[in-house]
C-alpha cells in the first residue's frame, strides 16, 4: 500500500470520527436554539426536521402524526431492508441513527477528501458545512419528497438550518483535524 493510499485511510478514520463529533455537537446547538426559542415563534428545525411531504406536495400523514426526513428515511430503511415497520416507540431512536449515520459517513467523506483536495478545508470547516446545509437540506431532501420545497419554509428555518450546518462543519473539521494530527 502506497502512503498516500494509507493517508486517504487516515483521513476517512478521523473523518469518521470528526463527523460522529459533529453530528452530537450539531444535536446539542440545535437543543439550545430550540430552547432559546422558546416563547417566541418557535423554531421547528431544518427542512430535514420538518414533517415530510409527498412528491406533490401533499402531506403524508395526518397532520398530528408528521415525522422529520430523518424518520421518514428510518421508516423506509426498516420497511425495505429489513421487512419491519417502525412502531411509534422505535421512530425516534431509527431517527436518530439515520442522522448520526449520515453525519459520520458524510464526515468521513470530507475527511479522505482533505487528503487528496486539502484545500477542502479552508475556512476551518465553514464552507463545508454550507455546501452540507445546500446539499442535503435545501437540495436533496426536498427532491426525495422528504419536506417541502425550500420556498415553503419561513427565512428562520433556514438560518436555523445554516447555521446548525456551520456548526456541524467547524466542529467536523477541527475534530478531523486533531485526529488527524495523532493518526
Amino acid at each position: 500500500m502506497h502512503e498516500h493510499d494509507q493517508n486517504i485511510w487516515k483521513g476517512l478514520v478521523a473523518g469518521l470520527a470528526g463527523g460522529l463529533i459533529a453530528s452530537w455537537t450539531m444535536n446539542q446547538f440545535q437543543a439550545a436554539w430550540t430552547r432559546l426559542a422558546e416563547g417566541s415563534e418557535k423554531s421547528h428545525g431544518a427542512q430535514s426536521m420538518q414533517p415530510s411531504y409527498g412528491s406533490q406536495g401533499n402531506q403524508t400523514e395526518d397532520v398530528n402524526d408528521q415525522d422529520d426526513a430523518t424518520v421518514e428515511t428510518a421508516k423506509v430503511i426498516s420497511e425495505k431492508v429489513f421487512g419491519h415497520e417502525l412502531r411509534e416507540s422505535e421512530k425516534e431512536p431509527a431517527g436518530a441513527a439515520v442522522h448520526y449515520t449520515f453525519g459520520t459517513v458524510t464526515g468521513g467523506l470530507y475527511g479522505a477528501l482533505a487528503e487528496v483536495s486539502p484545500q477542502v478545508t479552508t475556512g476551518a470547516g465553514l464552507p463545508f458545512g454550507a455546501a452540507f446545509w445546500l446539499i442535503a437540506d435545501e437540495v436533496s431532501v426536498p427532491l426525495l419528497g422528504l419536506s417541502k420545497g425550500p420556498t415553503e419554509y419561513p427565512v428562520s428555518t433556514h438560518v436555523y438550518a445554516l447555521a446548525s450546518h456551520l456548526v456541524y462543519g467547524v466542529t467536523a473539521e477541527f475534530s478531523r483535524r486533531a485526529l488527524r494530527q495523532v493518526l
